[in-house]
């Protein structure tokens, strides 16, 4: 595409009525240039570019800035002149010489001021700062009740598991206090009846007496053997020398004397409450039938008559008077006595 070729440059001639600067003799002379249709006609086949002066951009810039400032004052003169009132002319800040040499470009349609710029982007910065730092307070805030919140729970917990404890090791010592109580008790109970049962029996050994004296216990009530008929042994034999003084175990009255065939010669003694004593192989008997004898009363004395193999007493014990009787030993310990 063909350009058309620059029109030569007018001859400068200084005016009369403006001058900026006064006239300057360093680019002249100048002569008057009217141009024509063959002046101003392009050179075809030839293009010539106008070379550009070094820092011709700034150049323009100055010129431009130049041109405002007269065209203002201009202004100004005509309405101070005319009486007119002065109107307000809004321009926009204008980009540096120095952004536009580094070939730095201003957005184009801003509003804001340039000197206004370093204003703005710092109170920007303090805004974000500002923000920044209410976001990190709001955050270390959060981050405080939540710790707290932990710290609280921990405590309740702690608090909650020491009460718990506690609990446990009140009731724990109440138990033990009460297991302690109830033993002591059953203690101090067991020491009470073993005195009123030891009272018991030494009234009643005042009131019982062992039915003989140097003897030794032969055989005990139930021991099995070929010598009973029975095949066991139904009493309690007091072995001693032959003579040997039997005695009334307790007050009562005699129900049987005499001759009783294995039993040799046998006296049976009834008491109160209807228990009956049996003195068997005695060598000779010292009561009759319905005589009252009283507690060590002399009734007989120790032999081996009936089905014997030695001189011993042999005692048996039928309550209420029953066929079969229970242990003399045991009974007669119940009284007090300890044969």
């Amino acid at each position: 595409m063909a350009s058309n070729r620059p029109a030569p440059e007018a001859p400068y001639q200084p005016s009369d009525t403006f001058a900026y600067g006064g006239i300057r003799t360093d680019e002249g002379p100048f002569e008057e240039w009217n141009p024509t249709a063959e002046s101003v006609r392009p050179v075809r086949g030839r293009h010539r570019v106008a070379k550009q002066r070094g820092g011709g951009l700034a150049r323009s810039s100055t010129v431009l800035g130049v041109g405002v400032i007269a065209a203002v004052g201009a202004g100004g003169m005509a309405s101070a002149q005319t009486g007119k009132p002065p109107v307000s002319i809004s321009m926009p800040d204008l980009p540096n010489v120095g952004s536009l040499i580094s070939g730095e470009e201003t957005p184009q349609g801003s509003s804001t001021p340039l000197s206004d710029l370093a204003t703005t982007t710092a109170g920007t910065e303090q805004g974000a700062a500002d923000a920044g730092e209410a976001l990190r307070a709001r955050i270390m805030a959060q981050v405080a009740q939540q710790q707290d919140q932990a710290e609280d729970k921990a405590h309740a917990e702690a608090a909650a598991a020491a009460e718990k404890a506690a609990a446990e090791a009140a009731a724990k010592a109440e138990k033990e206090a009460k297991a302690k109580a109830a033993a002591a008790k059953e203690k101090a109970e067991e020491e009470a009846r073993k005195k009123a049962e030891a009272e018991r029996l030494a009234k009643l050994a005042k009131q019982y007496a062992l039915p003989t004296s140097s003897y030794t216990l032969s055989s005990t009530f139930g021991q099995a053997g070929a010598y009973w008929s029975s095949g066991y042994h139904t009493g309690l034999d007091f072995a001693a020398p032959t003579g040997t003084l039997i005695k009334a175990v307790h007050t009562g009255t005699i129900t049987s004397a005499g001759w009783d065939g294995s039993y040799g010669y046998k006296t049976v003694l009834t008491l109160d409450d209807g228990t009956e004593i049996w003195y068997a192989h005695q060598s000779s008997i010292s009561v009759s039938v319905g005589q009252k004898v009283n507690t060590g009363d002399v009734i007989g004395r120790v032999g081996s008559t009936g089905n014997s193999t030695g001189a011993h007493l042999h005692l048996e014990v039928h309550p209420g008077g029953s066929t079969s009787g229970i242990d003399p030993l045991a009974w007669l310990r119940g009284k007090g006595l300890t044969p």
